[in-house]
């Protein structure tokens, strides 16, 4: 069985610690200066531990208020956060995007804090797979490599994707001129096997076949 303080002990001191003011803590909580001190006085009293040491127009955090203070802060953020969550009605509106794994951590994930300060009552769903995956039906969109060309979809070009060939040092000497690819030696990736056809075309190297 949980032992807590008193709730309005905790919002008084953590308010008055956040703030360093009884005042501006009374003021945000919308009671009495004199009911923030005496709130606070009784959490201390209950818990035996001093928070502030009290000067004539300043308060200053002990040791052991300042560490409550950063364990409780996020708390009351937690909690402010998860009721909003629960009784927004905005809940409804979210975007569920399909998108590979190394596509959504190197370029999707760091533009999110951006577009949730841009939009902050739309909830962002990443869902992975979205490169090699066919579009599913609880996606709002999906970031696909190929060339939009998808029945029953709208599709909007985001930027153009570079091909380059890689090989190992070791096979680098060998490679002198188009006649030494070795086409069984190309590797290709499951959800673009139409690579090397394509850079072969543009490399003029028609006559090379990717197996």
């Amino acid at each position: 069985m949980r032992k807590l303080p008193s709730l309005n002990g905790l919002k008084a001191f953590e308010a008055a610690a956040r703030t360093g003011s009884f005042s501006e803590a009374a003021s945000e909580l919308g009671v009495s200066s004199a009911a923030i001190s005496r709130l606070v006085r009784l959490l201390e009293e209950r818990l035996g531990v001093m928070f502030f040491e009290r000067g004539a127009n300043r308060l200053t955090l002990t040791a052991a208020g300042l560490a409550y203070q950063r364990g409780l802060t996020p708390l009351f953020d937690g909690i402010a956060a998860l009721t909003a969550q629960v009784t927004s009605p905005a809940r409804a509106s979210a975007l569920t995007v399909g998108i590979g794994p190394t596509f959504a951590v190197r370029w999707l994930i760091p533009r999110l804090g951006d577009f949730r300060a841009r939009e902050p009552g739309i909830d962002v769903r990443i869902t992975m797979g979205g490169a090699a995956a066919d579009f599913a039906d609880d996606w709002t969109c999906g970031v696909k490599l190929g060339d939009g060309h998808w029945p029953d979809l709208v599709a909007e070009p985001l930027f153009r994707a570079e091909l380059t060939p890689v090989c190992t040092p070791a096979m680098a000497e060998r490679l002198r001129a188009s006649g030494d690819l070795d086409p069984g030696a190309l590797l290709r990736v499951s959800h673009s096997p139409d690579d090397w056809r394509i850079w072969l075309r543009a490399a003029g190297l028609a006559d090379v076949r990717a197996q």
